[in-house]
């Protein structure tokens, strides 16, 4: 029997640039994680969790469980992961053995508010299958491979970065080169010391939850016809992502909060930020606090100074019905 885990992840700086060869640091959040257990048995089957139920209490029921964790639940994700965990091997010469298993899996990652929880669920799967077939797919190719399975077999749009911290874990930088990502198929990563760390914290709120790649999708097609205001600030945000490396190595946390509040600042100018988005974002500052999206929306990370000012958050995002918590790393 085989366990395998992936954890939540939070982007620090650069985000959304890493779809457009950008550049990123992310941090891997071990208060959530998705699970996958894996087990010999006569047949391949797939154990449907909670939410890929399709039995309701009642229409109100049905009603927040898609708002939730939308219509498919996991099963189609871990399908996908299967299936290029197979194609890698097919291309690799690699022959699987013909034994089959069950895979259960869990998650009690927030759904669908920018921590990643479908591609822990995709990691956590590729690493069981590689523990099951006992086959080794390189580190800087995990990622890559996690991608496909959401891009190429489900249709999201999404970048690398997810994938890249989710199975590196810690603290990484990330550079998307494209003519590296073109020559290797991945990018550049570097692992940030965890002692370089600040005091983080995390507020997210479940009533924000919305599907990543439709929030995405403007930013995506705008980049494609050419928009120089979009490329542009890009550019922009990628570039924090290094002066965050820097102020990270050099312990400058203060700065760190700005460019934090700045990546946040950026993106608002090319994207639709809700009333209630910005309120998370807005409440968070007034307490003295940097804030910024973890990921598409919904949560947002930060740096605070001290236990008073973390109090403060606490009681301030708890009034707006966001929940605060110190994101464990290590």
């Amino acid at each position: 029997m085989i366990d395998s885990i992936a954890y939540a992840r939070a982007g620090l700086l650069g985000n959304p640039s890493d779809g457009y060869n950008g550049k990123t640091i992310s941090l891997i959040v071990k208060n959530f994680a998705a699970k996958i257990l894996i087990y010999q048995s006569p047949f391949l089957q797939i154990t449907p969790q909670e939410s890929d139920s399709n039995d309701f209490k009642n229409i109100y029921e049905l009603k927040e469980t898609v708002m939730a964790t939308g219509y498919n639940g996991g099963i189609p994700i871990i399908k996908a992961a299967i299936k290029k965990f197979c194609d890698y091997c097919d291309d690799n010469n690699i022959r699987l053995s013909s034994k089959n298993f069950t895979i259960r899996y869990h998650s009690n990652i927030p759904r669908q508010v920018g921590l990643a929880g479908s591609s822990a669920i995709i990691i956590a799967t590729l690493k069981g299958l590689m523990q099951f077939y006992e086959v080794d797919i390189p580190l800087e190719i995990l990622p890559t491979i996690a991608l496909e399975a959401e891009v190429k077999e489900l249709g999201i749009t999404a970048g690398l970065q997810d994938r890249v911290i989710q199975a590196y874990e810690g603290c990484v930088y990330m550079d998307f080169n494209k003519k590296h990502l073109d020559e290797k198929g991945y990018g550049i990563y570097e692992r940030i010391p965890l002692q370089s760390l600040p005091q983080f914290y995390i507020a997210y709120k479940t009533n924000l939850s919305k599907v990543s790649g439709k929030v995405l999708n403007d930013i995506k097609t705008r980049y494609e016809k050419g928009d120089k205001h979009v490329i542009d600030t890009l550019g922009d945000i990628a570039s924090l992502a290094d002066k965050g490396k820097q102020a990270l190595i050099d312990a400058d946390f203060g700065l760190l909060g700005e460019l934090i509040n700045e990546n946040f600042n950026n993106r608002r100018k090319i994207m639709a930020i809700s009333d209630s988005n910005n309120e998370l974002v807005e409440t968070a500052r007034r307490c003295g606090a940097s804030a910024s999206f973890t990921g598409s929306g919904g949560a947002i990370i930060g740096i605070y100074k001290d236990n008073e000012m973390l109090q403060r958050l606490v009681y301030a995002l708890r009034n707006i019905q966001a929940r605060v918590v110190k994101p464990y790393i290590i």
